[in-house]
């Protein structure tokens, strides 16, 4: 590089943007990040309200070695900065019929054994198979699919092991084609497309390895809160000279038809640059940020056209006074409806609430994350349809009496479980897709960005490597997708590329 240090823009500061961002700036490159918002982590963040904080975006952290590695290459180890502690059982699965299954974490073994306890041998025998798969699909999908650019498909067809590949990672394949003939243990499995935003009647059967990755790395909690780690990367940034500048949106990328030049600011500030990192929704980088009939761009225009939006979630922080009783609750708890299948048919055929859902409730035992001792801060999600004004690719989440009588139904659900929370009750706040669209940037509320429905979805998700040179993409809509570890592996991938080391 020139003695002049060459500059970066960064649009957005999710953790996509500044984990790239503290990269480059390592590398000695001027970064500036314009947030539209007034604050950093995008969905990644802890909220207080009141006496109590919660999680409001990721609730767990698995893979965090891809967190370790982003300390330790720019400047200092994560130990130092975050306090990571296992989550015992991983977690605590219920069902409409009375039974229940603890997985451990970090053991095959110790989860097979509940397995074994609560369902039977055959069940655990059943599980076992499918987690041996998952395994296989993790092993070879890691480095071409996850770690590894994704240039095109010509790229993976010139792989030596493709057709072994292919025969593990079997792409014609769907979630359901693995077969379970344990109900409860099918909807366990099903719930790991849920995580990508996805229908697991369509998701491709690899979804499986999320399953792996979680047993054989963990499911993990930071001390305080998981926006403690979106915390520790911003100042990271800061430590590395990166700028911030928040409340600003941006209104353009500029381009010369086949390079970018720099952005455009909504106060019609001009910044030049030669490099572009758009840590922002996919499909609005490429319909809005980008404007008039580019023809290099045209292809990714009609690839993110034809993915299907993630689902999004209906959320309820609840904050709770001391109770006498132990809820017997888990750290991450699933209550799961007797019909699971109902759940998809609402979301992505009809485009409503599900009537009777599955419940997700975060329950963290965690004293740094109340001001008082006792109180309790959790966090209750459920699938749902994506926000739409009109009501054609969603549902209208404006409706603030129906949002409230909604809460009182999952609520009602929680307490037919026996689970109190009526009379401990203190705080009660709702969230909806409507909210989520709103506070950061995602369309409809769409948690993941795109799903991974169909075998093609992974070729459908925005490159990292725009045709447009100079403009990369990173974060949960660009490859390799969404949540936090992909995230990470994004802005790894990103800030290999600008720094010429990718490889092609």
């Amino acid at each position: 590089m020139s003695a002049t240090k060459e500059r970066v823009s960064v649009i957005g500061a999710g953790m996509g943007g500044m984990c790239t961002a503290a990269r480059l700036a390592k590398a000695g490159y001027e970064v500036t990040v314009y947030e539209a918002s007034d604050r950093h982590g995008g969905k990644c963040r802890t909220e207080w309200i009141g006496n109590y904080a919660f999680d409001t975006g990721p609730s767990l952290l698995t893979l965090p070695a891809v967190y370790r590695d982003f300390f330790q290459r720019t400047g200092d180890v994560m130990g130092r900065v975050v306090e990571l502690q296992p989550v015992s059982p991983s977690f605590d699965y219920r069902f409409a019929d009375g039974s229940a299954v603890r997985f451990a974490n970090l053991s095959r073994k110790e989860t097979l054994a509940a397995i074994e306890e609560s369902f039977g041998s055959a069940s655990a025998q059943e599980w076992d198979q499918i987690m041996r798969q998952a395994e296989s699909m993790w092993d070879v999908s890691r480095e071409p699919f996850i770690e590894s650019e994704l240039r095109s498909v010509l790229s993976l067809l010139k792989r030596p092991t493709l057709l072994r590949d292919l025969r593990v990672i079997a792409p014609w394949k769907s979630l359901r084609d693995l077969k379970l003939k344990d109900q409860r243990l099918r909807k366990i499995l099903d719930r790991y497309a849920t995580y990508s935003g996805s229908d697991p009647r369509v998701a491709p059967a690899v979804l499986a390895s999320i399953a792996f990755v979680e047993e054989a790395f963990g499911a993990w909690h930071i001390k305080g809160g998981v926006g403690k780690l979106a915390d520790a990367v911003y100042q990271r940034c800061l430590d590395r000279g990166v700028k911030f500048e928040f409340n600003i949106s941006v209104k353009e990328i500029n381009h010369d038809g086949n390079s970018t030049t720099g952005i455009t600011l909504a106060d019609d500030r001009k910044i030049s640059c030669a490099i572009v990192v758009a840590n922002a929704d996919a499909t609005a980088v490429y319909n809005k940020l980008i404007t008039g009939n580019v023809k290099r761009v045209r292809k990714e225009r009609a690839n993110l056209g034809k993915a299907d939006p993630s689902l999004a979630g209906f959320s309820l922080l609840l904050g709770l006074r001391p109770s006498e009783n132990d809820s017997g609750l888990s750290h991450h708890n699933i209550f799961f409806p007797e019909n699971y299948d109902a759940e998809f048919v609402d979301i992505f055929d009809g485009k409503q609430p599900v009537k009777d859902p599955t419940i997700y409730l975060c329950a963290p035992r965690d004293e740094s994350m109340v001001k008082h001792p006792g109180h309790e801060a959790w966090f209750v999600l459920v699938n749902a349809p994506r926000h739409d004004v009109i009501g054609k690719d969603g549902f209208n989440w404006n409706d603030a009496e129906f949002n409230h009588r909604y809460a009182m139904q999952i609520i009602d659900s929680l307490e037919s479980r026996g689970i109190v929370i009526r009379n401990r009750l203190e705080v009660l706040e709702i969230r909806t897709p409507a909210d989520l669209e709103r506070t950061v940037a995602a369309p409809g509320g769409a948690i993941y960005g795109t799903s991974s429905n169909g075998a093609r979805s992974a070729f459908m998700r925005a490159k990292n490597r725009s045709p447009l040179n100079g403009l990369y993409c990173v974060g949960g809509s660009a490859h390799p997708g969404g949540g936090l570890p992909l995230v990470g592996l994004s802005a790894e991938i990103v800030a290999q590329a600008i720094l010429g080391k990718a490889s092609h």
